[in-house]
């Protein structure tokens, strides 16, 4: 295990929910106060977005729209209380969901720091009511079909490519309950590493899978971070970053995972960035 030391590699996450999604624990700074006590030196709140649904549709993994300024003056406020101590940028984790690209391109120019694509949900119904839901969409990380992996990385790419997002979340979660690590899910691995190369946006090794898989054990399922997919990452001039994804304070603790993430990009040759550019 290689020694990084705090300046060349400092604990930073830019990838922190809060209560307002409806499935993390805890308060904005209870976050804060545990970043602080590890040794962080940037925490980003990026929580998952609210759509401003025409159908009025009410999310159960997003805060609500009427909740979104109370997010932001939240997180603002706690920059000014810890300055010097920790900095705190405010983001949002969203899909690329083309009818509302004009809306959250005006709202990150407007109130935003960074943006992250996390591509969880399909714009369509597959047909599948047996998974979770967002407004009618498949959720990827319940693919188990070859064409559910194709249009993972179609979505994702078609993300990238709006302009909008600084890093792609869990770009592997396609592989979070498949089985075997086939040609589709190889050549998804390929495109979505190529896109990032010529983008020069950022890819995310994401810890709170790691979590994930130790405390199920071993399904038969591949899971993420899925070593296949950044071995294929490693064939390309991509650049990683590493994200907690954090959904309760507690997994800020576990920052032997960061140098565990840190130590895995080294052994495959992978760029790790000490921070998101342009939020140093």
């Amino acid at each position: 295990m290689r020694d990084y030391g705090l300046d060349e590699h400092p604990l930073v996450n830019y990838h922190t929910h809060t209560w307002r999604c409806m499935h993390a624990l805890g308060t904005e700074e209870e976050y804060v106060r545990t970043a602080v006590d590890a040794g962080f030196r940037v925490l980003g709140f990026s929580d998952h977005t609210p759509w401003p649904y025409k159908s009025g549709f009410v999310s159960h993994m997003r805060m609500r729209l009427d909740q979104l300024d109370g997010y932001l003056a939240t997180v603002r406020g706690l920059g000014k209380k810890y300055a010097g101590r920790l900095r705190i940028p405010v983001g949002l984790e969203c899909e690329a969901f083309p009818e509302y690209m004009g809306w959250l391109r005006d709202l990150k120019e407007e109130k935003l720091d960074y943006l992250i694509l996390g591509n969880h949900y399909d714009l369509t119904d597959e047909g599948d009511h047996n998974v979770l839901n967002d407004a009618g969409g498949f959720y990827f990380g319940r693919s188990a079909r070859p064409e559910q992996v194709r249009r993972y990385g179609e979505r994702t790419i078609a993300g990238m490519a709006t302009g909008l997002f600084d890093y792609v979340a869990h770009p592997d979660l396609f592989c979070h309950t498949y089985r075997v690590f086939d040609a589709d899910c190889a050549a998804v691995s390929r495109d979505i590493c190529q896109a990032a190369a010529d983008l020069g946006i950022p890819l995310e090794y994401n810890l709170l899978g790691i979590q994930y898989h130790a405390r199920i054990g071993e399904i038969g399922q591949l899971g993420y971070p899925c070593r296949q997919f950044w071995e294929i990452a490693a064939q390309y001039p991509v650049k990683a970053i590493i994200g907690f994804d954090a959904h309760d304070a507690e997994h800020l603790k576990r920052t032997e995972l960061f140098t565990q993430g840190l130590d895995f990009m080294w052994d495959l040759g992978i760029e790790t960035l000490p921070h998101l550019p342009g939020l140093d």
